[in-house]
């Protein structure tokens, strides 16, 4: 019988921001300044809250991903579950952002764990998603106070 978690891949971005924790955490965590770089979302910081992100559908996408807070360390770090696809049948990973103070900064890490060996597409997908996200982060983070 083989491991599970076999053949699985993670998605690593890093990222050095010019600007402390505590401003990147409000970009992680409040819903607002969530869906001007992410999606539009009702997310709550709270272990255990159940949320969606929701964007334009697309062919082969309802444009919502539904997702669980599994852990939260303020200004630390933050994981949730990132399904989509729906029910037993969509697909599920795990996605947790790391933030450790630095010289300047603030090192940013997001990891999504969980891709399957047969989810090549998936993974060039968020991979895709990811850097663009992050892109309208350092945008938004600018912006805010």
């Amino acid at each position: 019988m083989s491991n599970p978690a076999e053949g699985t891949r993670t998605l690593v971005i890093e990222r050095q921001f010019s600007h402390p924790p505590e401003k990147l955490w409000r970009a992680l965590t409040e819903s607002t300044l969530l869906a001007q770089w992410m999606m539009k979302n009702d997310f709550e910081p709270m272990a255990g809250r159940k949320f969606q992100f929701r964007a334009e559908p697309m062919p082969n996408w309802n444009g919502v991903v539904d997702c669980e807070v599994l852990s939260v360390d303020p200004i630390q770090c933050l994981t949730y579950n990132w399904g989509v696809g729906g029910g037993d049948s969509g697909l599920q990973w795990v996605v947790a952002w790391t933030l450790t103070p630095a010289e300047g900064g603030t090192h940013v890490r997001m990891e999504q764990s969980g891709f399957g060996p047969d989810q090549q597409a998936a993974y060039q997908g968020a991979n895709y998603g990811w850097q663009k996200f992050i892109g309208n982060l350092e945008r938004v983070i600018g912006e805010v106070d």
